[in-house]
């Protein structure tokens, strides 16, 4: 088997445009939760959400544009800063022995909706000859193919909020397994339209807002918690066989070297312990780790009630008596819930805690859920003696839950 590396990591989130302004904010507790200024939030019980407030479209020519729904948009920008980072040129090659590992829960969910809007209103109006090619799911993978010019295998996933976790882990094990030698991986979501805010808010999982502090409203194993504010975004990593980054000089940042991938085969929408545990205990079982190694994990953390005694309960099982002593943050509170992007995006973050040595807190917990009773760095950002290995949890709706490890690359 192939160690895998990392050489490259790109992100556009609410918090900023790219990976040093995300690090930097979770960092120092900025929120990007905000009321939407849209003409339709009046149809909305909460006005709240995180949107990526840097202007994606200018990024593109008009032309260009006419293609690319705001997913894509995203993605590409994601991905051009990993790529550019990793200083990767697939033209060496002829991109034949990378590939593409992109994950997203809704796709193109701005022009899918505009297509219906406009259908609605008016029986005789003709969608964009173009809707389908933005809305379709892999839209964004096929858009990163070509404009980088990869031509081994491309795969979207979608599993709700796992999707980019997923997309990351496959990649993982198809460089890992000698099926190519490098591969675009991550994922994209730009899910804040009227539709989909509103069926969110019809399944009841979304934060209500806090009147005075809005930006404080999701608050991840807190006892007053209520829920999760809906986000957009995207991250993306390169991964490459370490003979491959070595070869041609790459900077390496750091290891992937652990995959879990279960389902719950219990509930469509609620979370299982047991079937988290398992990914997490899977996961480090490939790393050829102990629950001794972890000195950090970044959680799914939603801020439901539910999944966060969920996640809680299954982290215990997994590491028992050192479950307490290990730190614990979710990022979610800041950067909202990114649905399909959210794997990426945290991956991301757990990723630049280990470059940095510091870890960000769990913000917004100003009153413990004693149900809810390890180590959330709720002080704020942390700086940590040893932090060698670093996990990622990311559990989707339909049961599927995906743990990421890495380690310090020596």
């Amino acid at each position: 088997m192939k160690k895998v590396v990392v050489t490259g990591i790109g992100a556009i989130t609410p918090l900023g445009p790219d990976f040093s302004s995300l690090m930097n904010a979770v960092y120092q507790g900025q929120s990007g939760v905000k009321a939407l200024d849209t003409p339709w939030i009046s149809q909305l019980h909460s006005p709240l959400a995180a949107p990526v407030l840097f202007p994606v479209e200018d990024h593109f020519t008009k032309l260009r544009r006419l293609m690319l729904d705001r997913v894509a948009q995203l993605g590409l920008l994601a991905v051009k800063e990993a790529v550019n980072q990793a200083q990767l040129d697939t033209s060496v090659d002829a991109g034949l022995g990378g590939g593409i590992f992109w994950g997203t829960g809704m796709g193109g969910a701005h022009t899918l909706e505009q297509a219906y809007m406009d259908s609605f209103s008016n029986p005789t109006s003709r969608p964009r000859p173009t809707t389908i090619v933005m809305f379709m799911t892999n839209s964004t993978t096929g858009q990163i193919g070509i404009e980088h010019k990869i031509k081994g295998p491309s795969t979207t996933y979608s599993s709700a909020c796992s999707s980019s976790a997923v997309a990351i882990g496959e990649a993982f094990e198809a460089i890992r397994h000698g099926k190519i030698n490098y591969a675009v991986a991550g994922g994209s979501e730009a899910l804040l339209t009227l539709g989909v805010m509103k069926a969110w808010e019809s399944l009841q999982t979304l934060a209500r807002p806090d009147k005075e502090h809005p930006e404080t409203s999701c608050r991840p194993f807190s006892k007053d918690r209520s829920g999760f504010i809906l986000g957009e975004g995207a991250a993306s990593l390169i991964l490459e066989s370490e003979e491959h980054a070595i070869q041609r000089g790459a900077n390496i940042l750091c290891e992937i070297v652990g995959y879990g991938n279960t389902t719950d085969a219990s509930h469509i929408t609620q979370p299982d312990a047991n079937g988290q545990a398992r990914a997490m205990s899977l996961a480090l079982f490939q790393a050829g780790l102990s629950i001794n190694d972890v000195d950090y994990i970044n959680a799914h953390g939603t801020g439901t009630q539910v999944g966060d005694i969920s996640e809680t309960k299954a982290i215990h099982h997994v590491f028992g008596d050192r479950a307490k002593h290990i730190p614990v943050s979710a990022t979610k509170a800041l950067h909202g819930h990114l649905m399909g992007a959210t794997g990426a995006v945290e991956m991301a973050i757990a990723l630049g805690s280990l470059l940095n040595r510091q870890i960000p807190g769990t913000a917004h917990l100003f009153n413990p859920d004693p149900e809810c009773d390890l180590d959330y760095v709720s002080e704020g950002a942390r700086v940590l003696e040893k932090i060698d290995v670093v996990m990622s949890n990311s559990f989707g709706f339909g049961g599927n839950n995906a743990v990421l490890v890495a380690k310090r690359y020596r």
